[in-house]
């Protein structure tokens, strides 16, 4: 009797003691080892906001949704409006925006709508490990979509980036389940430099705001250069291992599935989930904005922290209010763009400034250190930095010497066929194991 007593006291502190951690675990803790943001790399984020915002504007010469005046979007500068009926059910609304200021051609693609069936039938197109591609696992739905949208607009992007000159970037941006869709078109655009005019590496961007986890963890790490993932607070959808399919197709309340989530996941070992190659994760780099703290209230100044982990990669739901309001992207572009003035005036305050090319040197390495980690954590499939070329900014002379012709029309139904294959219908079916050259 007495030794069933012991135990149950011992399962009961135990149960108390994950409680409490869980429930007071806030978002702060994801990321209060990383380093601060700078200014110069910060600074786009709250503009790629802005952009993404115009999809959801009925007439952008009369916006609803008013960002602050520097992140207006000029209708005379939209290339192109795809509204939902456009989109054949395949993918969300999405636009071609050349900024003329900045030197940047954005595609923007906005998040998931709730009472649209389209949206979620892109976002439950998937199963856990259905989908290989590059070495990795990534969601099938968004690989799928962001295929499409690359298909219809590749001869757009490729004739604007010619018309625009060589010193305009190609950044691809989007908010939720949009988010995703962009970091893989990424992906892809990286690998198919040459279609666009041999465009540098260091020229293609991608900002994900809100991220869906979409790719596996070697994927997240390799293309840490090129994608930026913007996650505000407690977000719950980064954070979320569960996959997506699951979330919105459970019979439960959202917050029950987060709960038994947190209770799953406590019991499984970081190493089992490090080397679980099916696990999707946020992509790139992180940008993270902080503006609460435990046992304080109210929001206080944002701050950014900037990292690329490997371990810790935001595995940790938390139990949290605020977990759905800060998923909203207005709520995101409003402490964004607190966030940088508050950097803008720290970097005037500090006597120390990196340059340029110093911080841009910066970045590389810490890339690759991260590429090292993931190696030495043995993820599957992680990319050793001194086998690869990714790290490389610039497209390789073999390539060059292979890639089309001046003056020909891009062959982009060359692309569809390594991603695709034809149905006896006609139709064209994504192939479930692709790898990209590099």
């Amino acid at each position: 009797m007495s030794v069933t007593c012991g135990l149950e006291c011992v399962l009961c502190l135990g149960f108390s003691r994950w409680a409490w951690k869980r429930c007071t675990y806030i978002g702060a803790y994801d990321s209060e080892s990383w380093p601060p943001a700078t200014a110069e790399d910060f600074e786009p984020i709250p503009r790629m906001c802005g952009v993404i915002l115009a999809n959801y504007e009925d007439n952008l010469a009369d916006p609803k949704l008013s960002p602050p005046e520097a992140y207006k979007v000029n209708p005379d500068w939209v290339v192109k409006r795809v509204r939902y009926e456009e989109t054949g059910r395949k993918c969300p609304p999405y636009l071609v925006y050349a900024d003329r200021d900045h030197k940047e051609l954005i595609l923007a693609i906005r998040g998931l709508n709730l009472v649209r069936n389209s949206d979620y039938k892109v976002l439950l197109d998937n199963r856990l490990g259905m989908q290989m591609f590059d070495g990795g696992f990534v969601h099938h739905g968004l690989l799928n979509a962001a295929a499409w949208i690359l298909n219809r607009e590749g001869e757009t992007l490729n004739r604007q980036l010619v018309e625009l000159g060589p010193e305009y970037s190609l950044v691809f941006t989007g908010h939720s389940l949009g988010s995703g869709i962009a970091a893989l078109m990424t992906v892809i655009v990286v690998n198919h430099r040459d279609e666009f005019g041999r465009i540098e590496r260091s020229k293609v961007k991608c900002y994900a705001v809100a991220p869906a986890r979409c790719m596996s963890l070697n994927l997240a790490v390799k293309y840490a250069d090129v994608i930026n993932s913007v996650i505000l607070q407690d977000d719950f959808l980064p954070r979320t291992p569960t996959p997506l399919e699951h979330i919105f197709g459970s019979i439960f309340c959202l917050p029950c599935l987060l709960f038994f989530t947190c209770l799953r996941d406590t019991l499984k070992q970081d190493k089992k989930k490090l080397r679980d190659q099916r696990r999707l994760y946020a992509p790139g780099r992180m940008y993270h904005i902080v503006e609460r703290k435990f046992c304080r209230c109210g929001r206080f100044p944002p701050e950014v922290r900037t990292a690329i982990p490997v371990d810790g990669r935001f595995e940790h739901i938390v139990l949290s209010c605020n977990a759905m309001a800060d998923h909203g992207i207005l709520w995101i572009e409003r402490e964004a763009h607190k966030a940088l003035q508050l950097l803008k005036q720290a970097n005037k305050a500090s006597k120390k400034q990196e340059s340029t090319m110093e911080r841009k040197e910066s970045l590389k390495q810490e890339h690759r250190i991260a590429l090292e980690k993931a190696v030495s954590l043995k993820v599957p499939h992680a990319v050793d930095p001194d086998d690869d070329g990714s790290l490389d900014a610039s497209i390789s002379e073999a390539a060059m010497s292979s890639s089309n012709p001046a003056g020909r029309r891009t062959n982009w139904d060359e692309l569809v066929q390594k991603l695709f294959t034809k149905s006896e219908s006609g139709g064209l079916t994504l192939n479930k194991d692709i790898f990209v050259e590099d």
